[in-house]
């Protein structure tokens, strides 16, 4: 028997049963991005318009690299989480599963495509 009153066992989670997870985890990579983006824009703004040279020079340097490969990885898996959240709340049944199985794997098939580009271009 169960000694847990209602509200102990809903503590902590939503109508979805995953609690604030999805919350903090986009509030915590939203404010990641927000710090890493501008950089990256500041970092890319200079090489757009050069020649192919130029672009793989400065996308060969290391902390060019990183923060790209920062970009790639926590701006999709950002996107990957918004997306299951809003699929979360608008559908139901074997079609919600039969989604989120879609953008899981759309968002790691773009992390593994993006992140493979960066190693041709870095190495």
């Amino acid at each position: 028997m169960r000694y847990l009153t209602a509200r102990k066992r809903a503590e902590g989670k939503g109508a979805a049963g995953t609690g604030t997870e999805h919350f903090w985890y986009m509030k915590l990579s939203g404010v990641g991005l927000a710090l890493i983006i501008p950089l990256f824009l500041v970092a890319f703004g200079r090489v757009l318009g050069g020649d192919r040279a130029e672009v793989l020079s400065a996308f060969s340097h290391p902390a060019m690299a990183i923060l790209t490969g920062l970009v790639i990885f926590f701006g999709l898996r950002h996107f990957a989480s918004g997306a299951q959240t809003m699929i979360e709340d608008y559908s139901h049944g074997s079609t919600r599963r039969a989604l989120i199985i879609a953008v899981t794997v759309l968002s790691y098939g773009l992390i593994a495509t993006g992140l493979f580009a960066l190693a041709k271009i870095a190495l």
